[in-house]
C-alpha cells in the first residue's frame, strides 16, 4: 500500500478555511427523529424551560449586582450564557431522552413527560458547561464557527484596555460561565425523582472520568485502540446516547427488559457517534463543523483514528505523526497527515467501523420490549448520529 509523507509549514487552519473534501460516504439522512410531532413538542418544551431558567437567572443576577461597578465584559454572564445556548446546537441529548421515553412506552402530556422535559433541559445545560470547560482545557479557538468563550472574553478584555493578563482573564471567565450553566442544571435536577437523580450523578462522574482520561491519555502518549475505544465510550457514547436514553426510559417507568434493550442499542449508536466525531475532526468541512481540522491530532488525543494511523503509516508520515501532542503542529502537517491517512485507507476503515456499529445498533433496537414508535424514532436518530455533517 502506498504511503504518504507529511510536510511542514506554519499556516493556521481557520474554521472557514476551504478544503478539498471527498464525497460523503452515505446519502444524506432525513431528520424524521427531530421533525416528528412528538419530538418537536418535547424539544419545544425543553426550549421554553431553558428560556425560563435563563430568564430567572438573569433577574436574580441583576438584583444581586445592583449598584456594582462597571465590568470589563460586554455582557452579563446570564445574557452571555443565553446567547451560547441558542448558538446552533443540535439538541441531541434531549432528543435521545425523548426517544428513550417513547420507546419505553411513555405518554406525552403526562406528569412523567414533564419530568422528562426537566431532565432533558438539565442535560442541555450540562452540555453547555462541558463545552465551555472543554474548550478551555483544549485551548480551542473556535466553537460552532464563533470564537470560543474564553477567546471572546480575551477580546473584551483587550477592547476595554483592562489590566492583567487577557488570556488568564478569558480562561477564568469561561470557567465561571460553565460553572453557572452547571448551577442551573443542578437547580433542575433537584426537582427530579431519586432514580433520575442517581442516573444524573453517574452521568456526571462518567463525564469527568472521560475528560480526565482524555487529558492524561494525551499526556502519556497513549496510542492503543482499546484505551481509545473506552475513552470514546465514556466521553461521547455514554454522555450523548446511553445515559440520556436511560433517563428517558426511567422517566417513563420502564422495566428491566426495555432498559437492557436501550442500553445495548445505546452502546453501539454511541460508538457510531464517537467515530463520526473523529472522522469529522479530520475530514469534516469547518464551515459545517465550526472547528478547525485536526484539533485532536494536534493535541495527540487518544482516538481510534490515531491508533489506526500509528499502525498503518510509515516513513515521513509516521515521523510527523509521532510528534502529535509534543509541540504545535502546523496546518501543512495536519493536511499532509489527513491525506496520508486517507491514502492508507483509514477513512474507508473508519466508515466501515461506523457502518458496523450502526448495524449492531439497529439490530439491538428492534426489540419487542420497546414500543414501535420509539423504535422508528431511534432508527432515524441512529442515521442522524452516524452520518451527520457537523
Amino acid at each position: 500500500m502506498e504511503r504518504a509523507a507529511a510536510g511542514r509549514g506554519a499556516t493556521a487552519l481557520e474554521p472557514d478555511a476551504t478544503l478539498s473534501l471527498p464525497e460523503p460516504a452515505r446519502q444524506p439522512y432525513g431528520l424524521n427523529a427531530f421533525d416528528d410531532p412528538r419530538a418537536t413538542a418535547t424539544l419545544a418544551a425543553v426550549a421554553r424551560l431553558l428560556q425560563d431558567q435563563v430568564h430567572h437567572l438573569a433577574e436574580l443576577w441583576r438584583g444581586m449586582r445592583s449598584g456594582a461597578a462597571p465590568e470589563v465584559l460586554a455582557q452579563d454572564l446570564p445574557v452571555w450564557l443565553d446567547g451560547l445556548l441558542h448558538r446552533g446546537g443540535k439538541r441531541l441529548r434531549p432528543a435521545m431522552c425523548h426517544w428513550g421515553y417513547v420507546a419505553a412506552g411513555g405518554q406525552m402530556g403526562s406528569a412523567r413527560h414533564a419530568e422528562l422535559v426537566r431532565a432533558a433541559t438539565a442535560l442541555e445545560l450540562l452540555h453547555q458547561f462541558a463545552l465551555l470547560h472543554d474548550d478551555v482545557m483544549d485551548e480551542s479557538d473556535w466553537r460552532r464557527g464563533e470564537p470560543a468563550a474564553h477567546r471572546q472574553a480575551e477580546r473584551w478584555h483587550a477592547a476595554a484596555s483592562a489590566r492583567g493578563d487577557k488570556a488568564a482573564f478569558g480562561r477564568n471567565l469561561a470557567v465561571l460561565l460553565g460553572d453557572l450553566a452547571l448551577v442551573q442544571a443542578e437547580r433542575l435536577v433537584g426537582t427530579l425523582s431519586p432514580p433520575l437523580r442517581d442516573l444524573w450523578y453517574e452521568l456526571c462522574v462518567e463525564l469527568v472520568l472521560g475528560q480526565c482520561g482524555d487529558l492524561t491519555g494525551a499526556a502519556a502518549g497513549r496510542r492503543d485502540r482499546q484505551y481509545a475505544e473506552r475513552l470514546a465510550e465514556l466521553k461521547s457514547g455514554c454522555y450523548t446516547v446511553v445515559r440520556p436514553l436511560a433517563m428517558g426510559a426511567t422517566a417513563a417507568g420502564a422495566g428491566a427488559a426495555a432498559h437492557s434493550a436501550l442500553r445495548s442499542y445505546g452502546i453501539h449508536a454511541g460508538a457510531a457517534f464517537a467515530l463520526r466525531d473523529e472522522v469529522l475532526g479530520m475530514w469534516g468541512d469547518p464551515a459545517f463543523t465550526g472547528k478547525p481540522v485536526g484539533d485532536d491530532l494536534r493535541a495527540g488525543k487518544p482516538t481510534v483514528l490515531l491508533s489506526l494511523a500509528v499502525e498503518r503509516l510509515d516513513g515521513a508520515a509516521a515521523e510527523t505523526l509521532g510528534r502529535a501532542g509534543e509541540s504545535p503542529m502546523p496546518a501543512s502537517d495536519v493536511i499532509a497527515l489527513r491525506d496520508a491517512m486517507a491514502a492508507a485507507g483509514l477513512r474507508d476503515e473508519m466508515e466501515a467501523l461506523i457502518g458496523s456499529q450502526v448495524g449492531h445498533a439497529l439490530d439491538a433496537v428492534r426489540n419487542e420490549a420497546l414500543h414501535p414508535a420509539g423504535i422508528a424514532g431511534l432508527v432515524d436518530l441512529t442515521l442522524a448520529l452516524a452520518w451527520r455533517a457537523s
